[in-house]
């Protein structure tokens, strides 16, 4: 039995690969062919098979986006709390005093990771990594969604500690750390062998100063041994910068040059203070040579931390410096698209110029920098021969037009909103604007009372025993 092939019928702009440049370039008036096999053409006049047409007159066809970092464990549910709120003697980040008494019940873990796949299809991506600890439903889920999952459960020897708001600890349990890694490998074998074919697991020692040395090289020994990814949380904070400084006198990206760790199969969780940023006490450039001569990858996730007041410095400079990187979500909004709107907009505002990076250098990141960190050469462009991994964007919705360059338009200006349809593996996984396989409006119902339940847990949990009024204080009075 041959498989169904679907065909966009003269596309009005098609986002191809052109191998022999080795880059994404724009095609008009093409015809997409695809099947569950793959990406069967793209060009002028298809003559083959055609079981199902798409006419393309108000279409752009482009690759589905490839995220390599984002939680679906309890960031749903985050939503409004501390985006006003930070550690003012940690640099005013709200990681460690704020945003760690959020977590989600069992109850909610499934209605979070629904939100999250759908929200992140819904802005076109076809392709997710993410981070997080196991749950029941979450190997089901990931592989219901249809989206193509790589799913890395965390694991650390020491939690976190706030003493008051000034200072940072960690309360070290290297056994149950060791426990953690192997529930993990555990979990990442089973992804593994999942039937579906699009879903693997990666090994993920969660931060860099949580784990011991010998847990990161175990760790990474054993996912090369494998032929696994690794990813880590490593140069995330300033917290995190000088508690590195202060056990080892190094930065991350030095540590792990010391450990082995650094190479292209390591996918660094944000990668902000390096030597070279200016918050930083260095004022040396080493470490991007140290990233670019390893071929280590770096997910950058600009949203989060900016509602921090904290950038990368800058995305067109570690391009420049041969750097691999890739967008990531991390937290809420779930939107590739908007995130790579601000990773744009913040790498021109700490570059100090429009043309530190532009739209075709973004999307490159977002699709081909993503593919490469997670070492395909099949996924994030099209071209036949790849997955049937793809998003048609409605180029008549308002946000879109005037038509002159679509993913500007897209990036710039309508971001989600013209997503019409996306296909992993040649199936609709949202058509027409709807997810298919996931019920998203009942998981959407569900967050208010989780959240409920997790306010009141933070409440409790809070060392300072504050409430919520204190925690998490709402933008404006509330009129009595």
């Amino acid at each position: 039995m041959t498989d169904r092939v679907t065909v966009v019928r003269r596309a009005a702009w098609t986002v191809a690969w052109d191998e022999g440049a080795s880059q994404h370039v724009y095609m008009q008036d093409a015809d997409v062919a695809f099947s569950e096999a793959g990406i069967l053409y793209v060009g002028p006049a298809y003559q083959g098979q055609a079981d199902e047409e798409i006419a393309g007159a108000g279409i752009m066809a482009m690759p589905g986006l490839v995220n390599i970092h984002c939680h679906s464990g309890d960031e749903p549910i985050a939503k409004g709390l501390f985006e006003d709120v930070g550690t003012a003697a940690l640099w005013g980040n709200a990681l460690y005093e704020y945003s760690a008494l959020i977590d989600a019940d069992a109850d909610a873990k499934a209605a979070c990771q629904t939100v999250m796949l759908s929200d992140l299809m819904r802005s076109g991506v076809t392709t997710h990594l993410d981070i997080a600890s196991p749950a029941p439903t979450w190997l089901s889920l990931a592989a219901r969604s249809g989206l193509r999952s790589y799913l890395a459960p965390g694991f650390r020897e020491a939690q976190w500690r706030m003493a008051g708001s000034h200072r940072l600890e960690f309360e070290w349990n290297e056994a149950q750390g060791r426990e953690r890694y192997g529930e993990a490998l555990a979990f990442v074998e089973e992804a593994r062998a999942h039937p579906s074919g699009r879903i693997d697991g990666v090994i993920a020692p969660s931060q860099i100063e949580t784990c011991s040395e010998e847990l990161i090289q175990d760790a990474v020994g054993h996912a090369r041994s494998r032929g696994m990814r690794i990813t880590i949380h490593a140069a995330q904070t300033m917290a995190e910068h000088e508690e590195l400084l202060r056990r080892t006198g190094e930065t991350a990206p030095a540590m792990l040059e010391r450990l082995g760790v650094l190479g292209p199969d390591l996918i660094l969780g944000h990668c902000i203070f390096l030597d070279h940023h200016s918050w930083t006490r260095q004022r040396s450039r080493y470490d991007l040579e140290r990233l670019a001569s390893s071929g280590t990858s770096v997910a950058h996730c600009p949203v989060t931390f900016a509602r921090s007041g904290m950038t990368l410095e800058s995305l067109g400079a570690y391009l420049r410096a041969g750097v691999n990187v890739g967008i990531g979500t991390d937290s809420y909004p779930f939107n590739m698209l908007e995130e790579m709107r601000e990773a744009l907009i913040c790498s021109r505002v700490s570059g100090r110029s429009v043309f530190d990076i532009d739209t075709g250098s973004l999307f490159s990141a977002a699709t081909i920098g993503g593919a490469k960190a997670l070492g395909r050469g099949d996924i994030g462009r099209l071209v036949s021969g790849a997955k049937a991994d793809l998003a048609l964007v409605d180029l008549s919705h308002p946000s879109m037009q005037p038509v002159h360059d679509p993913l500007r338009n897209l990036i710039h200006c309508a971001a989600d909103r013209a997503i019409r349809d996306v296909y992993v593996d040649g199936k609709a996984v949202v058509k027409d604007r709807r997810v298919v396989n996931l019920d998203y409006d009942g998981a959407v119902r569900e967050l208010q009372d989780a959240q409920r339940r997790a306010c009141r847990r933070a409440e409790r949990d809070d060392p300072q025993g504050r409430p919520l009024s204190a925690l998490a204080p709402c933008s404006l009075p509330l009129h009595r």
